[in-house]
C-alpha cells in the first residue's frame, strides 16, 4: 500500500516491556494497569482514571455509572442529545440502557455539533449531552459547557478519537463529568486493545471500578461512597453490589500504555506537522471541504468532503484512490441514522442535512505519528486531475 490508513506506534521498547510481563507470569489486571491509570490521570490533570479492554467498554461503563449515582441518576427513557456522526459504540450503550436519543446535525466544516441546532434541541427533559470531538478536532466546549451549566445537564465526553487535542489550552477528554478514551491500534497511542475513563468524581470513580470488575467490591477505595463494608471477610471477598461486566484489561495493556503515554506529545506534534502540509495543499481547493480546526486538533486523519455543488462523482474519486493504492474510509461510520441498527433505537431527529452530505460525499485518508508529507503530496498529485 502506497498510503496506508494507519501504522504501528510501537518500538522495541514496548515489545521488551511485554516480554517482561510474560516472564513475570502475572498477566491479569494488576500493578501495571494501576500505574498506567495513575500516570494517565496525572497527564491530563484529572483525579481518577479507570482502564478497560476497549474504548467501547469505556463508553459502556461510563453510561452505566450514571444509572447508579445516589443523587439524580439517569433513568430509562431519559433524553440524551447526540451528534449524527460518531462511531457506533458512542450510541450503543445509550440504547442498551434504554435512553432516548435526540440526533443533532453537524457543522459541515468542523464535523462537530452545529451549535445552533444543538441549542434548538434542548428541552426541559434533556438530561445529558454527549460531546464527541470528531477525528481529533475539539468540540466548541465554551458553548457546550455553558449550555450544560445553565440547564443543569450532564456533559459526557466521548474523546476516543481525539487524545492529545486541546481547546483553549485544556485537553479534550477533561471537560465532562465523565470522559472516555480509546487506545486501540489505530489511535493516538496504542495498547493493542484498550480504553480509559477519566473523572474527578469519587463516587463515579468507584462505580466505574465495580462495574468494570463483575460488579463486586474488590478494588474499591477504603472510603468508597458506594457501599458499606460488613464484618464477614469470607463473604466480603465475593460480594456483588452492582450489575457489572468483566471488561478488565491485562497487564500487557497497562505496561504498554505507560510506555506509549511518554510518546504522546511527540506523536501529536508530528501529526500536526503533517496536517499543516495537508491544509497547505488542500485548504483552498474548491473541490473539497476539509476539516476546519477548532483549538488544537490532534488530527486523527484527514477528512475530505467533495463539494456537492460541483457534481463530482465520489465513486470515481474513490476508484482513483484505490488504483493509486491510497487507503480510504467513510467518515467515522457516516451518518449513524443511515445504518440498519437504528431500527432498534428509541430516537428522534432534530436535523441531519449536513450529516447526510458528509455520508454521501465524504471520505478520509490516514495520518501517522511520523513524517508523511511525501504521502500527502502523492495524494494531491493523484487527485490533481479530478
Amino acid at each position: 500500500m502506497r498510503y496506508e490508513l494507519t501504522s504501528s506506534t510501537w518500538s522495541e521498547e514496548e515489545k521488551q516491556t511485554i516480554r517482561e510481563i510474560i516472564e513475570s507470569g502475572m498477566y491479569t489486571m494488576g500493578r501495571h494497569v494501576k500505574e498506567f491509570e495513575e500516570k494517565f490521570a496525572k497527564y491530563f490533570g484529572m483525579k481518577y482514571a479507570v482502564m478497560v479492554n476497549s474504548g467501547s467498554s469505556a463508553n459502556l461503563i461510563a453510561v452505566a455509572s450514571f444509572f447508579y449515582k445516589k443523587e439524580n441518576p439517569l433513568k430509562r427513557g431519559d433524553e440524551v442529545i447526540v451528534p449524527c456522526i460518531s462511531w457506533a459504540t458512542t450510541f450503543h450503550p445509550l440504547q442498551q440502557y434504554g435512553l432516548k436519543l435526540k440526533f443533532v446535525d453537524i457543522d459541515l466544516n468542523t464535523l462537530n455539533y452545529d451549535i445552533d441546532e444543538l441549542k434548538k434541541a434542548l428541552t426541559k427533559d434533556t438530561k445529558m449531552i454527549v460531546a464527541v470531538s470528531i477525528l481529533g478536532n475539539p468540540c466548541p466546549f465554551d458553548e457546550i459547557t455553558k449550555l450544560c451549566e445553565e440547564n443543569n445537564i450532564i456533559l459526557f465526553e466521548d474523546n476516543c478519537e481525539s487524545m492529545g487535542a486541546k481547546f483553549h489550552g485544556k485537553y479534550t477528554g477533561t471537560f465532562g463529568l465523565v470522559n472516555t478514551f480509546s487506545t486501540f491500534f489505530s489511535h493516538h497511542i496504542s495498547t493493542m486493545e484498550g480504553g480509559l475513563v477519566l473523572t474527578n468524581d469519587k463516587e463515579i470513580y468507584n462505580l466505574l471500578k465495580s462495574i468494570r470488575n463483575h460488579g463486586w467490591i474488590r478494588g474499591q477505595d477504603a472510603d468508597s461512597p458506594i457501599f458499606e463494608r460488613r464484618g464477614d471477610d469470607f463473604f466480603e471477598a465475593y460480594r456483588f453490589i452492582l450489575p457489572g461486566y468483566n471488561v478488565r484489561p491485562g497487564e500487557i495493556h497497562g505496561a504498554a500504555g505507560r510506555k506509549q503515554l511518554d510518546k504522546l506529545e511527540s506523536f501529536v506534534k508530528t501529526r500536526r506537522e503533517n496536517a499543516g502540509h495537508f491544509v497547505q495543499l488542500f485548504g483552498n481547493d474548491e473541490r473539497f471541504i476539509i476539516q476546519k480546526e477548532i483549538g488544537e486538533s490532534s488530527w486523527f486523519c484527514f477528512t475530505m468532503i467533495i463539494n456537492p455543488k460541483l457534481n463530482i462523482d465520489r465513486k470515481k474519486v474513490l476508484q482513483k484512490l484505490t488504483a493509486a493504492n491510497i487507503e480510504h474510509r467513510i467518515i467515522t461510520g457516516g451518518n449513524f441514522l443511515r445504518h440498519d441498527v437504528i431500527k432498534y433505537y428509541d430516537y428522534e431527529v432534530v436535523s441531519r442535512k449536513n450529516a447526510d452530505i458528509a455520508h454521501d460525499y465524504g471520505f478520509f485518508v490516514g495520518n501517522h505519528p511520523y513524517d508523511i508529507r511525501d504521502k500527502i503530496h502523492y495524494l494531491y498529485k493523484t487527485l490533481e486531475q479530478i
